[in-house]
């Protein structure tokens, strides 16, 4: 299959200097990756599938119904459940599997996923099997909000099967219901962002940039120089707002105090601590709670049959 070589400016461009809702592992990892290709460090040369990556043309009603019929295929409808995996890397637009065997998924996907489900006459309930570090805060409030207006149509349970952390949390918090695996955690209800300077390896390689500008704003946060004090109060600004709507929003939808999720400083819950914090509500192995949504729906059922196909969110997962 024909390859196309991954972009690292363009993926580094949406990793620093931009607000991110994700555990500082998701950072470093996806830093363990760029900052050597970036810095010409790195001996291989990588590409990704293009079958896999690029989206299908916009613009025709044949291209569209196909995309439509993809998503339509992909859609996983187990005993009346929709069954959605949130695993990766979230990323604003689409998402793939990269070469780093890193998986992401877009909020454009998802919206997309959870509209047909809504739509879907044999849905009744959709399920959200969360599986994520985090990733952008661009873009993850506005899907946020369309899963809690989508509750009022159809239950979504968020499954924590096994980790739903900063963006990740966000989503899972607008459902219905959400239910953790006794051995996964929840929280990192917090924003990040890093900067990347490399001036001393470019003074190092006998690099120099000289750059020209209008507008004093226009070189925050180049990667060619330190950071500047007008660069920074910009970047805390930035987190400050993003802190401010992901700490409101998660409040709204929990019914709780904006302060006490606040209290929570970012940290990583538990199950059990979670379930005490009120950031879950119930404590169930994932194929138990796939098994009591199914109980709903099919009646009346072999035992046997619910547990088999329930099987489904039974998947590995790759972050």
């Amino acid at each position: 299959m024909q390859k196309l070589m991954i972009n690292y400016p363009h993926v580094a461009s949406m990793v620093f200097n931009t607000p991110l809702y994700a555990t500082p592992e998701v950072v470093a990892g996806v830093k363990a990756v760029l900052i050597p290709r970036l810095t010409g460090q790195a001996g291989e040369t990588i590409g990704m599938d293009v079958e896999d990556s690029m989206p299908i043309p916009s613009g025709s009603g044949s291209a569209e119904m196909s995309e439509r019929d993809r998503e339509l295929r992909s859609l996983k409808i187990v005993s009346k459940i929709a069954i959605i995996n949130v695993h990766g890397v979230l990323v604003a637009r689409r998402g793939t599997i990269d070469n780093t065997c890193s998986e992401l998924i877009s909020y454009e996907r998802l919206r997309s996923q959870i509209h047909l489900a809504i739509e879907h006459d044999q849905v009744e309930e959709i399920v959200l099997d969360f599986h994520s570090g985090g990733g952008h805060a661009m873009g993850c409030k506005e899907l946020a909000d369309f899963i809690r207006a989508c509750t009022e149509i159809k239950p979504i349970t968020a499954i924590v099967n096994y980790a739903a952390y900063s963006a990740a949390y966000f989503l899972a918090a607008a459902c219905t219901k959400i239910i953790c695996s006794p051995t996964a955690g929840a929280g990192s209800i917090g924003v990040i962002m890093e900067t990347m300077e490399v001036s001393e390896w470019e003074k190092n390689v006998g690099i120099k940039y000289n750059t020209f500008y209008r507008g004093n704003h226009k070189n925050d946060c180049s990667p060619h120089e330190a950071l500047t004090e007008q660069a920074a109060a910009e970047i805390n600004g930035k987190l400050d707002e993003a802190y401010e709507i992901f700490t409101g929003s998660v409040a709204d939808y929990l019914g709780l105090s904006q302060q006490a999720i606040i209290d929570t400083q970012a940290r990583l819950f538990t199950a059990p601590q979670a379930l005490a914090a009120g950031l879950v509500h119930e404590i169930m192995p994932a194929q138990d709670a796939i098994n009591a949504i199914a109980q709903q729906y099919i009646q009346p059922v072999n035992q046997s049959t619910i547990g088999i196909r329930a099987a489904a969110i039974d998947k590995q997962v790759q972050l």
